[in-house]
């Protein structure tokens, strides 16, 4: 096997460059390597943290849990922030005195960031070794026995390093073999990437566009996680909800699916996960309102394990505003796309994102987005401040022109609206009874368990309840959740 679409930094010889390395060569570049990965951002990257520490397990490495102990430290990055990339780059930063006392140890930045940056890493930090994007991570075993047998065979430190930044890759396959360590509270890719253009989101560029995963192979790997722990799965997914729009029709003689022209859908995918035999839970992360459908609906309605919650990014209340997002819905369909949620699922609770200060917003356009916020009554809320991204739309091409302080006064106020309505959201549950699954116990001693709509509940309790679905009664709210008793 050859690692495909890698080139090193300087140009070799084509009789120079070396083929991938198997399990049985790694162990010969030294005994029993140790791996530690260090992840930054989403629930996406953690995901693909574990694909690579089970990767480098299948080739013989162990994992370990200090940086200091590792011949191989890898940073799993963010690009969404430009305050993620710096944190990055000043980690990177303080191991240059450690790699000149072990020249020996591999260092590699992965993920959003270094798909988007790409070789400038060398440029900042010299004593990097691999650069490798969001698409290529599945061939890092190999990557890192090449950087590995090019310093033994005499070569430079410049022309032993590793750059893999196609987004031509499809990262995902078969895991069996490899250790399940992502514990009761799994994460499963459904798919890669996205295909709309937000002008403010630099995801198509460090993800690629839309890559869904055959429903076999979605099948394969749930049952694979909860054989060795999980109880709760939570899809992922940068567009969850437009899964399978990518995927060929069926042919006259095939199988339909419930997507468009039969195409698989998010909706299948439930069904199909919904019968796995151990699955208690099935959440979902992060959907968009043009892909919501009435089939979709109806599968989290009729399947008993998916949880009655819904995250439903909004963005902004103003039309102008989601107009120059490039959102590709007006606050009109969304509305629309809520009430399908709502009729198939009445008592289906709502999470959202918001951006206040996106270039050209005016007081106008703010208050409107206040005003739908406690409107629809979401009982999750994520509030940002709008910052330009380079390789976006807007960071390139809009200026930046709602001042610094305005941005946070109304960060502030979409804050204190959003805690408003969510105290009255969850008061509305004080007094009921609900069935919630045992996630952990937190600082305080208290355990702390996550009901059917995805509302975080605090109780006092034994430890043996970890791990467990529970009936609770909500006894006080705060604006972020629960405190109960058992009934």
């Amino acid at each position: 096997m050859t690692l495909p679409r890698v080139q090193s930094k300087a140009s070799l010889p084509a009789s120079a460059a070396s083929p991938a390395a198997s399990p049985a060569e790694v162990a010969q570049l030294g005994a029993t390597p140790k791996v530690h990965v260090v992840t930054f951002g989403c629930q996406m990257n953690k995901y693909d943290s574990l694909l690579v520490e089970g990767r480098f397990q299948r080739h013989g490495y162990q994992i370990v849990g200090e940086a200091e102990a590792a011949d191989v430290l890898l940073f799993n990055t963010c690009s969404v922030r430009e305050h993620a990339e710096e944190r990055v780059f000043s980690w990177i930063g303080e191991l240059k005195r450690r790699k000149a006392e072990r020249p020996e140890l591999v260092i590699g930045v992965l993920g959003c960031m270094a798909q988007r940056v790409g070789e400038e890493i060398f440029r900042r930090a010299g004593h990097v070794d691999l650069v490798v994007g969001t698409r290529a991570f599945h061939n890092l075993p190999s990557m890192v026995a090449d950087v590995r047998r090019r310093r033994a065979d005499g070569y430079g430190r410049k022309q032993s390093r590793v750059v893999a930044l196609s987004l031509g890759e499809e990262p995902d396959d078969d895991r069996a073999g490899e250790p399940y360590t992502g514990g009761r509270l799994g994460y499963l890719a459904v798919m890669r990437g996205c295909d709309l253009n937000c002008t403010f989101c630099v995801v198509p560029k460090t993800r690629g566009r839309v890559l869904s995963r055959p429903l076999d192979e979605l099948d394969r790997e749930a049952r694979w996680m909860v054989a060795q722990g999980a109880q709760v799965i939570t899809l992922l997914g940068q567009t969850i909800n437009s899964y399978g729009e990518d995927l060929s029709a069926p042919g006259p003689n095939e199988p339909k699916h419930l997507g468009r022209q039969g195409r698989p859908s998010l909706a299948d995918v439930l069904y199909r996960l919904q019968a796995i035999e151990g699955l208690v839970r099935i959440r979902m992360i992060t959907a968009h309102a043009a892909y919501v459908t009435k089939e979709l609906a109806r599968a989290i309605a009729e399947c008993s394990k998916v949880d009655r919650f819904f995250p439903l990014p909004v963005q902004s209340g103003s039309d102008r505003i989601l107009r120059a997002m490039k959102r590709g819905y007006t606050t009109e369909l969304y509305r629309e796309r809520l009430g399908l949620l709502r009729d198939a699922v009445p008592d289906i609770e709502l999470g959202t994102d918001w951006i206040v200060g996106f270039p050209g917003e005016t007081d106008e356009d703010f208050d409107a987005s206040e005003r739908f916020l406690e409107a629809q009554g979401y009982v999750q809320n994520y509030v940002f401040k709008y910052s330009p991204r380079p390789d976006t739309q807007a960071g390139e091409n809009l200026a930046d022109d709602v001042p610094e302080d305005v941005k946070s006064e109304r960060n502030q106020r979409l804050l204190r609206a959003a805690e408003r309505t969510q105290l009255l959201k969850l008061q509305s549950w004080i007094g009921k009874r609900v069935q919630a699954f045992v996630e952990e116990k937190n600082e305080r001693g208290l355990l702390v368990a996550r009901s059917f709509h995805n509302l975080p509940i605090s109780f006092a309790g034994e430890d043996a309840l970890v791990g467990t679905t529970v009936e609770l009664e909500p006894t006080d709210a705060t604006s972020f959740g629960l405190f109960a008793k058992r009934c």
